[in-house]
């Protein structure tokens, strides 16, 4: 099927130009979405006519987009979910919830303009891309964590992996540490029986026995 473009399509072409696509693609996205008109004569002799028109408009929404990457480009966003010791997400983060993160830090982002590469699964700091405008796009950060403290921990450079060694190993030091404060408190007891004449392996019994000789 052929349509004229009304605005640059990633993939596909300029505004003006006249390309061939699936029906399917036309019917479902182009045309709805009101990038593209289906290529008949009348149509093109409207564009034609409008040409002039949709460039201002086009050039004036990219400046507004340009404007919006400027301050949104390499801004992070925390989104909380629950997960896996090992950091495997009890379900996905939606482009959804990019939006949404964004919104509330002050951002208006449709959820229509995020584009993740591959779904996010896990914690830790994943880019993504918000398409502004048809030749304008910009990268923000999702923090995602299971607290905001473990976000700070992550925002700082850290991983889930080796929070988890850091946390096994403290947990290591405090089990050795009880185990040392055992080992003081039985040499604290050898000593006493040592400066009162008792052997270690001396028993009540064998105590008494021995007195008795």
């Amino acid at each position: 099927m052929h349509v004229i473009l009304l605005e640059r399509v990633a993939k596909l072409g300029q505004m003006g130009e006249v390309v061939d696509v699936k029906p399917g693609y036309a019917r479902n996205y182009l045309l709805p979405q009101g990038k593209a008109l289906s290529a008949s004569k009348a149509n093109i002799e409207a564009f034609e006519g409008r040409k002039s028109q949709l460039e201002a408009q086009n050039l004036e929404t990219k400046k507004e987009a340009e404007k919006m990457s400027e301050s949104l480009n390499g801004q992070q966003f925390i989104v909380i979910r629950s997960a896996s010791d090992a950091g495997a997400l009890y379900g996905s983060v939606t482009t959804r919830d990019a939006a949404e993160a964004a919104t509330e830090a002050g951002f208006t982002v449709d959820r229509k303009q995020v584009v993740l590469s591959a779904p996010i699964k896990e914690l830790g700091l994943h880019d993504v891309t918000v398409v502004l405008h048809p030749e304008v796009e910009a990268t923000i950060q999702l923090n995602v964590a299971r607290s905001p403290e473990e976000a700070e921990l992550q925002a700082s450079g850290k991983s889930i992996q080796e929070m988890a060694a850091e946390e096994e190993a403290a947990a290591d030091f405090e089990i050795a540490e009880l185990f040392d404060d055992i080992g003081a408190a039985a040499s604290d007891d050898d000593s006493l029986a040592d400066s009162a004449g008792v052997s270690p392996d001396d028993t009540p019994d064998n105590i008494v026995e021995g007195a008795r000789d």
